[in-house]
This record gives structure tokens, C-alpha cells and sequence, in this order.
């Protein structure tokens, strides 16, 4: 089975969840992107902020949330999704850049309401409820 490894930031603000809307994309992902071959997931984890967020992480804030596993939304039925995801905070206001159309805070129950819904980000999600950290 082809897989996918990502890492993930899950970014909350006012109970909340930040997700991302990729140029020519319909559904909404956790901010984030592959690994690159040698690279570590935290590695990955910070240049992918760089490139889609526009502001770079609080080294002393990042930590591991855990590693979730889906079907790859997006990708060909069977390719499943190795998502490393971090809490961390950001230096800056997060801004969409070239690569990303949209930026949106969600609570479960929105972000689940959507036409398109990564399963994936629904899996955060969950997590962040049952701690306690998001609507």
C-alpha cells in the first residue's frame, strides 16, 4: 500500500484548530507537508510552516502530539497517510503564502460539517477534543 509521511502542525487560537486551503483545492488540511527523504519530521515540520504559513515556530514550543494514520484524502483510494502532528506556537501571524488560498480557525463540529473533510485532520481533531483543547 503506497504511503504518505507528513508532519503536521495542529495550531489553536480560541479554541479553535487552523487548517489550510491548498490553490486549486477544495478541502481543507492541517498545516504541513511530506518529509523529505533524511529529513526528520520536526525538520519538516518547520520548513513547512516557512512555506506555508509565512512565520517560523517557537523552537522551546513544539512538541509531538502523535502520529495519526488515515486514507490519504486526495491521493488514489489505498494510499494511507503517516502524519507525524506537533503543537507548537508561531512567531508571527500566520499568513497564507503563494501555495496556500485560504486560512480558517475551525471547531469539530465545523470543520466536520464541511462538503470535503481530510480524515486525517478529523482524527486532530478528535484528539484536541478529548484533551480538552478545542470545541
Amino acid at each position: 500500500m503506497p504511503e504518505i509521511r507528513t508532519a503536521a502542525l495542529a495550531y489553536v487560537r480560541d479554541r479553535r484548530l487552523l487548517q489550510t486551503r491548498s490553490v486549486d483545492k477544495e478541502a481543507f488540511y492541517m498545516a504541513g507537508g511530506k518529509i523529505d527523504a533524511g529529513e526528520s519530521a520536526e525538520d519538516a515540520l518547520h520548513r513547512e510552516i516557512r512555506e506555508e504559513l509565512g512565520s517560523a515556530l517557537v523552537p522551546a514550543s513544539v512538541s509531538e502530539l502523535g502520529v495519526f494514520e488515515a486514507e490519504a484524502f486526495g491521493h488514489p483510494a489505498g494510499t494511507h497517510l503517516h502524519m507525524t502532528c506537533f503543537l507548537a506556537d508561531l512567531v508571527d501571524e500566520p499568513a497564507p503564502t503563494s501555495e496556500i488560498a485560504e486560512l480558517r480557525y475551525f471547531t469539530v463540529a465545523e470543520y466536520a460539517a464541511m462538503p470535503h473533510v481530510a480524515p486525517g485532520s478529523m482524527l486532530v481533531f478528535r484528539r484536541l477534543q478529548a484533551m480538552g483543547l478545542v470545541d
